[in-house]
């Protein structure tokens, strides 16, 4: 039961720290919409702010993301979930 507290508090404090370094690269609106989706799908949130993580560091991402290219970072997440079997 301890180890689990740890290892569930050290996914915080990570989760935490790419916080930090996404909300710089978001508007006021995309921040909204990140907060929301973090409160009903923690799941997804933390794949999004992964993704944009990786992007600032590949310098791929320089400036700030309004709330529509957030939302297309979102649909090309789900996009890339989805498979089809092609017979």
């Amino acid at each position: 039961m301890q180890k689990q507290a740890t290892k569930q508090a050290e996914l915080q404090k990570q989760i935490e720290v790419l916080e930090s370094i996404v909300k710089q690269y978001l508007s006021k609106e995309a921040m909204q919409r990140y907060f929301a989706l973090k409160s009903m799908h923690p799941e997804k949130a933390i794949r999004v702010i992964t993704l944009i993580t990786s992007l600032v560091q590949s310098n791929q991402l320089t400036e700030k993301l309004s709330d529509e290219d957030f939302k297309d970072l979102l649909q090309r997440l789900e996009e890339k979930k989805e498979f089809r079997i092609v017979k």
